[in-house]
């Protein structure tokens, strides 16, 4: 495994992936896919540099960016999925000071390469109000966005969500907005059961192939289940343990 990490590289590994996932939307029956956007931290293997509090002391390209309602020093990992089969469809790899605005677009247009591959339709682009923005919004058709407080301010008819994720504004726009869980789940996959949390590589580029493993893991899963006729065990990785 050492090895063949050396001699795959983060675009081989894509690859594979994109390949993967082009096949496995080519058998599904809908033709239609709501694409959801997130990004997920990962902590570094470093601590903070003494002299520069904001980068890593032993991995240089780890910057400290927010991590739920605190802090930490690490990576994000810019991620789309397919809503229904919770598929990985982009992902991109960036320091963790680094938000999700500055790469939502590239994760999008990676995201429609994939589906014009597979022959499907992108029906809805799916976010949290900090994607929220014109570039993004004006990138698709039908783009489910919250605004934040601080945008179009006194407007009633605007999907909002509260501090306490209750949504308010159309109905339409909040019940697409409701498919957007899938996206956690798939965060929590990656980390607890396909090892993603325990980075223990260093720089950026050691740390994206490390993550494009787990994602690959995560795709492998899926194609495995859908091979034995049991779509339903696509994201238990457990199953295949026993």
């Amino acid at each position: 495994m050492s090895r063949f990490s050396k001699r795959v590289d983060q675009d081989n590994l894509n690859r594979i992936i994109d390949q993967k996932v082009i096949k496995l939307l080519k058998g599904q029956q809908s033709n239609e896919v709501d694409v959801v956007l997130d990004a997920s931290f990962i902590k570094a293997w470093s601590t903070r540099d003494p002299s520069d509090n904001q980068t890593g002391y032993s991995d240089s390209d780890a910057r400290v960016g927010r991590t739920g309602r605190t802090f930490g020093l690490g990576y994000k990992l810019h991620l789309s999925i397919d809503s229904e089969t919770m598929l990985p469809l982009s992902s991109l790899f960036a320091s963790a000071n680094q938000n999700e605005k500055k790469h939502s677009l590239t994760i999008l247009e990676k995201a429609k390469q994939v589906l014009k591959n597979s022959g499907v339709k992108l029906r809805s682009v799916i976010a949290d109000s900090q994607y929220s923005g014109n570039k993004i919004r004006m990138a698709s058709d039908n783009t489910v966005i919250p605004y934040p407080a601080n945008q179009r301010k006194g407007v009633e008819d605007v999907l909002r969500v509260d501090k306490k994720f209750r949504t308010y504004g159309p109905e339409d726009q909040k019940n697409e907005y409701h498919k957007r869980p899938p996206i956690e789940a798939v965060n929590s996959f990656l980390k607890t059961q396909y090892s993603m949390a325990m980075n223990k590589v260093r720089g950026l580029g050691n740390v994206a192939t490390y993550a494009l493993f787990s994602i690959l893991c995560l795709v492998l899963n899926r194609e495995a289940a859908e091979n034995i006729g049991r779509p339903e065990k696509a994201v238990s990785p457990t199953y295949f343990n026993t």
